[in-house]
């Protein structure tokens, strides 16, 4: 998706970098997620607060900024060591907006000095307008994915522990243990045999049933 974003931009804008930033919630960071030069140490950790650098005052302001030459010297401007767009003439900066909210920010930069026509920065805020509905689509999903995710996984946990829990009651009466004796059987049969102790605890269940059946019958 946001690769789609950086190949589009470029092909419209004929720029000489593209960088995406997506706003992260749960810090309230706007965090470097795509790029057309190679960032890939910068990826996920290059961030910025709300109203930080000319990328953080686009995010806040939901405008747009257009630097024809000389963008480092603009008193929104912050630098980054290593990133080589920082060096361009040329930044226009569009805001990613989706039911009016932001949720990151487009940068396009040129290595000479660019004068964006009036269509160039309408083409580029139409892109950030519909991309951005696309992308808040697209990362609610991943979150649905790892809500559902983690879900799953308490599920398997709380199972684990019902199992253990069982398991440690037959150890405790078939053995006269204690409560912490069999966990502690448990635990370093786990270890001795590197199996799981849910699969010790589900092969001891299952020995204790067919054990009772077989009382039964007999």
């Amino acid at each position: 998706m946001l690769g789609e974003i950086v190949g589009l931009t470029v092909q419209v804008t004929e720029c000489d970098a593209c960088l995406v930033y997506l706003l992260e919630k749960d810090t309230g960071e706007i965090v470097l997620r795509a790029s057309q030069v190679p960032h890939a140490s910068d990826l996920g950790n290059l961030r910025l607060r709300m109203g930080e650098g000319v990328t953080g005052w686009v995010a806040e302001h939901k405008s747009v900024v257009a630097l024809s030459s000389n963008a480092g010297s603009d008193r929104r401007f912050k630098r980054f060591q290593g990133l080589i767009e920082d060096t361009y003439e040329a930044f226009l900066s569009v805001p990613l907006v989706t039911a009016g909210e932001v949720i990151g920010v487009i940068n396009v930069h040129h290595r000479e000095q660019h004068e964006h026509s009036s269509d160039e920065v309408a083409l580029l805020t139409f892109i950030g307008e519909q991309m951005g509905g696309a992308i808040a689509k697209s990362v609610l999903a991943e979150q649905n994915a790892k809500l559902l995710e983690e879900t799953q996984e308490m599920k398997r946990q709380l199972e684990t522990r019902k199992l253990v829990e069982r398991a440690k009651g037959i150890l405790q009466q078939n053995y006269r243990l204690s409560e912490e004796e069999a966990y502690l059987r448990l635990r370093n049969e786990s270890r001795r045999l590197r199996r799981p102790m849910r699969d010790l605890a589900e092969a001891i269940i299952l020995a204790e049933d067919l054990s009772r059946k077989s009382s039964e019958i007999g």
